[in-house]
């Protein structure tokens, strides 16, 4: 076999990997200018609209000004400190993480898979909180 079949593309390095806390960036892309906020889209579904101000079902969406190289974990931290509730709901009081009942997704993949907590955002991300839903 040719190595030159299973050498990753050059395009391929800046790719963010699972669990790597790197965005994905176009290498064609300027770099953010540091005085102008990115804004990113945070949305809640089902009822997890009820801890923003919704009825519980549906979705709220909502947009937040961010400095340029915000984490995941700032942005969240950013909406859960305007939302007492959120804040108790999101985030496991011992540990300081993630609690076990709210998802968390970057662009519709689940935290994990392109993007972890410490994962910088680029301007038009979007973050979507979705209620597990548990029982049997």
């Amino acid at each position: 076999m040719d190595p030159r079949d299973t050498a990753p593309h050059p395009a391929a390095a800046d790719q963010a990997m699972p669990g790597s806390t790197r965005a994905r960036r176009d290498p064609t892309e300027a770099p953010p200018d540091p005085g102008v906020p990115l804004h990113v889209t945070v949305e809640a579904l089902a009822w997890v609209t009820r801890f923003l101000g919704g009825d519980g079902g549906g979705q709220v969406v909502f947009k937040e000004a961010v400095p340029p190289g915000a984490t995941v974990r700032e942005v969240l931290h950013q909406v859960s400190g305007r939302f007492p509730e959120l804040d108790a709901a999101l985030w496991d009081r011992v540990s300081g993480e993630l609690g076990e009942h709210i998802e968390v997704l970057v662009n519709d993949a689940i935290l994990g898979v392109a993007h972890s907590l410490d994962s910088a955002l680029r301007d038009g991300d979007r973050i979507t909180l979705l209620g597990q839903y548990m029982g049997g």
